[in-house]
């Protein structure tokens, strides 16, 4: 489903009763409830911009997702783990948010209830007395909101990221990362004169999958070369490989020439809940590769797309450039461009497990140093 500025019918009467819910559209007495009109565009728009959606103004699969999701609140249904359909929700959210509080390890609270979602909250029934079946129903329910919080000093999820980045050490050798090329097969992404963002992108994440492999890293590819596994695909791909770190690799377009630069994007929704380590790695990569390729910076920031979302683990989306830009699509071109991008992402990551310890100015630590400092501390030989 699509819905934009100008369509009409039923689907958009109930687009319009989802964004009164939200308070952010106005009851159209004289108008017709079934056009989707400038003012249906505008509030479409700020209902994407508060929960970390594209802003385009269009309800696509994903906006219309997030506009269902939007509308349960904890205890409007009973939530249980569904293998066919999970289910989703902010109520979902709200429960994971919960049981985080009460010291029980969810996951991230991204809104699906999944297999880590239901042992928490049996850990949770089994703890306090209640039958551990998973399902969270009025009795557990009630339990929920009847406990004053056990984890106190800063929010449940950001602690429990930190203290995992923590134990996993400084070397890079044996970290498991997923890169996660964009799109694939015969999805070809953005074309611009003949240039496909799938194959620029199979390039760059083989350059990289190359690099990490001589530090001693588990890295692999989500895709193979010609094919293209949706995103709830690739994150269950990353899921169960239990990948430390998703690097998901694109390149932008837009129907302005001059759009150009560099954006990095983790899990956020706008509303508190946030990947602290993704954001952390978002960071160090987008400083990284600023420096190197002199590029317009386009910031880090957070959203919900489904793979920030449905990992477990800090996933990153690195958009390299606009291929709709001449100047950024003759730098993509570039395999050189290419190798110093790869450099710069191996190091960014470097820098997150160094956790500021025996670091080096951004823009300055290289690729060399980094396969000197893991053979140094016994780790992988260089290939």
């Amino acid at each position: 489903m699509q819905l934009r500025h100008g369509d009409s019918g039923p689907a958009v009467l109930d687009i319009r009763s989802r964004l009164r819910e939200f308070a952010l559209l106005a009851a159209t007495p004289a108008g017709d409830e079934t056009l989707f009109d400038a003012d249906v565009e505008h509030a479409v728009r700020a209902f994407q911009q508060e929960r970390g959606l594209i802003t385009d103004g269009i309800v696509g699969p994903s906006t219309y997702r997030a506009l269902r999701d939007a509308g349960w609140k904890l205890g409007d249904r009973m939530l249980a783990l569904m293998i066919s359909a999970p289910m989703s929700g902010d109520d979902v959210v709200a429960l994971q948010e919960r049981l985080l509080e009460l010291g029980f390890d969810p996951g991230r609270p991204g809104g699906v209830f999944d297999e880590q979602t239901e042992r928490a909250l049996q850990r949770f029934q089994r703890e306090y007395g209640l039958t551990p079946d998973g399902l969270c129903g009025p009795a557990t329910l009630r339990s929920l909101r009847q406990l004053g919080r056990k984890v106190t000093g800063g929010r449940p999820r950001l602690l429990r990221e930190e203290e995992v980045l923590r134990e996993a050490g400084p070397r890079l050798r044996g970290k498991r990362i997923v890169v996660d090329p964009g799109h694939g097969g015969p999805d070809r992404g953005v074309v611009a004169a003949g240039v496909a963002e799938a194959d620029l992108m199979w390039d760059l994440a083989r350059r990289i999958v190359g690099r990490m492999t001589a530090t001693g890293m588990d890295a692999m590819l989500s895709r193979q070369e010609h094919t293209c596994p949706s995103e709830p695909e690739r994150a269950a791909f990353a899921n169960n490989a239990n990948a430390d770190l998703v690097l998901s690799l694109h390149t932008d377009a837009n129907h302005s020439l001059h759009a150009q630069g560099l954006a990095t994007f983790h899990f956020g929704n706008g509303s508190g809940a946030t990947s602290t380590v993704g954001e952390a790695l978002a960071g160090l990569i987008q400083r990284e590769l600023l420096i190197r390729t002199a590029m317009l910076d386009c910031r880090t920031q957070g959203r919900t797309w489904e793979l920030l979302r449905l990992t477990r683990m800090p996933t990153v989306r690195v958009e390299v450039g606009y291929l709709s830009h001449l100047g950024d699509r003759r730098r993509l071109l570039d395999p050189a461009f290419r190798d110093v991008v790869a450099e710069g992402i191996l190091v960014g990551v470097k820098r997150l497990y160094l956790l500021g310890q025996n670091d080096q100015p951004t823009g300055t630590f290289t690729y060399a140093d980094v396969l000197a400092y893991e053979m140094e501390r016994g780790g992988a030989q260089a290939i």
